[in-house]
């Protein structure tokens, strides 16, 4: 298998998971109702599967590699601070993102048939598509990553965060759609948000791979435990509690937390 052969799955896998968005889209045009308890527990399994997974395996791998090059002290210094550097990264993302407009915030499907056309709306719905797009971005860097190290991982990183990607589609889709009316648009917008998650992958192969190194692929490593954190702190376990149901999300974490473990044993 050649370099180029390596490098396919991986950007395949980032390129699913951004389009996910596009579920979130057929979602809210053809269902009827929304399902807030199967939403309320797909967000907090995909929360459950970040966390675990960083802390269990991403985390652990860098570590084990940088201390392998650095030595035990300086090497959990270096794992620590690249953690943290991860969830600096994408706090300093968040922020930047105009908090009026908050694309995680959750929304129904009925919204779609009772509200009137809105054409202010428009602008919401494009502020939403930019700030999921600036979010997507790290996560594609973050899926593509995990999958160069370790393929079964980056599958399971690349399912989370699709899952986390179909409520996305529907907070785009809803205010384009009360806009506009047009449901073709407003599904376009949003499936173009989710592709800012194959355009972060292109970015890290074109930045990051000629310099690929043991010891960049671990700072790596620990920066995206941070970042998956982060993103399952600040969106997917709020947003899983929006839909009103709490117990259902923590149920869904625990479940993705042991679905994760399982599979980890079963491949390794």
């Amino acid at each position: 298998m050649n370099a180029n052969t390596n490098l396919l799955l991986p950007l395949l896998l980032t390129l699913g998971a951004g389009l996910a968005t596009g579920i979130g889209s057929a979602i809210a045009f053809f269902a009827r109702r929304t399902n807030k308890r199967l939403l309320s527990f797909s967000l907090g399994l995909s929360g459950g599967v970040m966390v675990y997974v960083s802390f269990v395996e991403l985390f652990h791998e860098a570590s084990l590699t940088l201390t392998g090059e650095w030595g035990l002290r300086a090497g959990a210094a270096v794992t620590v601070l690249s953690f943290f550097a991860g969830i600096l990264f994408i706090g300093i993302i968040d922020r930047l993102v105009p908090s009026v407009e908050n694309p995680h915030e959750a929304h129904s499907v009925e919204e779609m048939e009772h509200q009137p056309r809105n054409p202010k709306l428009m602008r919401m719905g494009l502020l939403t598509a930019l700030a999921i797009g600036i979010h997507n971005f790290p996560e594609g860097i973050a899926t593509f990553t995990s999958a160069v190290d370790n393929p079964s991982l980056g599958i399971a990183i690349a399912a989370a965060i699709a899952i986390h990607n179909i409520p996305e589609g529907i907070a785009v889709s809803v205010p384009v759609y009360y806009a506009t009316g047009d449901r073709r648009k407003a599904f376009r917008l949003s499936l173009l948000s989710g592709l800012a998650e194959p355009v972060g992958a292109l970015a890290a192969w074109l930045v990051l791979m000629p310099f690929m190194s043991a010891t960049l692929m671990g700072c790596i490593l620990a920066g995206v435990a941070g970042i998956m954190v982060f993103i399952s702190i600040d969106e997917l376990l709020p947003a899983a509690r929006e839909y009103g149901e709490a117990h259902t999300a923590i149920y869904g974490v625990v479940a993705g937390m042991a679905v994760m473990a399982g599979s980890l044993l079963m491949i390794g």
